[in-house]
């Protein structure tokens, strides 16, 4: 049998727990957003634009793309970069339109804050020898070239979020940078206990409801859909051989793998659990009618013969034998992130990070000393 129909997985835990290095970045996660939107991902809430107004004010007309509102160890940080982020920090957010001046300079500060952490990491992780790195680079861009079905909309993805090639590559080159620095000054240090797994399944079942269900194996004697009356005679006597051998003692995995046409074979049987609805009717059917330990009768479908070994019924909660992994990779991200955002202030505390006092650079800029 190719498929009855696919067991779920019904834990509901984040989905974000596949990959640690590439979702803990939430401190310079900006880099990573810049590059996805360059590639076609352009977000749908935007910064707000300001309405059109009889004459600008003179602060405004001193506004320049090429201000410079942070410098980082005598790296600069440029107010086209900072509106840039803003806008892809706004799009994360799922940010409204027109938000208050107040809020929206909530948003632009913090922008600003993630490009100096994602600038003291890139300045660290420079320092660590990464083999091939232009070549990742180039083969990373390419992969995002490749979504695009002309060099004109690449070129179009390109301009509409203001960034030259050029810059796409810088900002592909500092993502793989500091990947690979916090993937060995940080996520690779990073360990769960077995008591911490416990303690967050403990005071936290409700996140490891399902519905009830059945986990069990079988045997399918396979039919093809055009099968004639005799071969589908033949395919349900040799069932019912299979299940006298069964009931006489033969080890059930063993006899799957010797007989099942089904690609469970591979696993003795094994379907894993699956839900109601799940299944075709009278595979569930019949399913549904055993104890656990107990063998079906031969069971009729369109996929041919089956004979079922139902292993146990499920509750209505995810066991944690079944749920540790997930567990232990959630725990080890939400490490993460603090260990992250402690990492970048160990590095602000030996930087030297400047901003100007005030919108433009002609004020004197102030020393920014990271509190302790």
């Amino acid at each position: 049998m190719e498929k009855l129909m696919p067991y779920k997985e019904t834990t509901k835990m984040s989905s974000n727990m596949k990959n640690i290095t590439a979702t803990l970045l939430t401190a310079f996660a900006v880099l990573s957003l810049q590059a996805a939107i360059a590639f076609g991902a352009e977000p749908k809430a935007t910064a707000p634009k300001a309405e059109a107004a009889p004459a600008k004010t003179e602060a405004a007309l001193q506004k320049s793309p090429t201000d410079i509102l942070a410098k980082v160890n005598g790296t600069v940080i440029t107010r086209a970069e900072a509106e840039r982020a803003t806008k892809v920090l706004l799009a994360q957010k799922r940010a409204p339109q027109n938000l208050p001046p107040e809020v929206m300079k909530q948003a632009e500060d913090a922008a600003l804050d993630q490009l100096v952490g994602a600038e003291l990491l890139y300045q660290a992780g420079s320092k660590v020898e990464i083999k091939d790195l232009d070549k990742q680079v180039s083969d990373k861009v390419t992969q995002g070239k490749a979504r695009f079905k002309t060099p004109e909309e690449y070129e179009a993805a390109l301009k509409s979020n203001n960034l030259t090639e050029k810059e796409l590559l810088e900002i592909v080159r500092k993502d793989i940078v500091i990947n690979n620095l916090l993937e060995k000054e940080v996520t690779s240090k990073i360990t769960v206990p077995e008591a911490d797994i416990k303690k967050f399944y403990d005071e936290n079942q409700d996140k490891f409801k399902q519905p009830e269900g059945y986990r069990a194996s079988h045997i399918l004697i396979g039919i093809d859909p055009k099968a004639t009356p005799e071969e589908k005679k033949k395919a349900k006597e040799k069932a019912e051989a299979v299940r006298k051998k069964i009931l006489a003692g033969d080890d059930f995995a063993t006899l799957a793998k010797a007989e099942s046409t089904c690609p469970s074979k591979e696993k003795g049987g094994d379907l894993g659990t699956f839900g109601k609805g799940e299944m075709v009717p009278a595979f569930e059917k019949a399913t549904a009618a055993l104890k656990p330990g107990e063998i079906s009768d031969v069971v009729e479908t369109q996929f041919g013969y089956h004979v079922i070994k139902l292993t146990e019924k499920t509750s209505g909660v995810v066991k944690l034998d079944e749920s540790k992994e997930k567990i232990e990779t959630y725990l080890k991200q939400t490490k993460a992130q603090k260990a992250v955002v402690d990492y970048i202030a160990k590095l602000k505390e030996k930087a030297t990070i400047e901003k100007p006092a005030a919108a433009t650079e002609k004020p004197a800029t102030t020393a920014i000393k990271p509190a302790k």
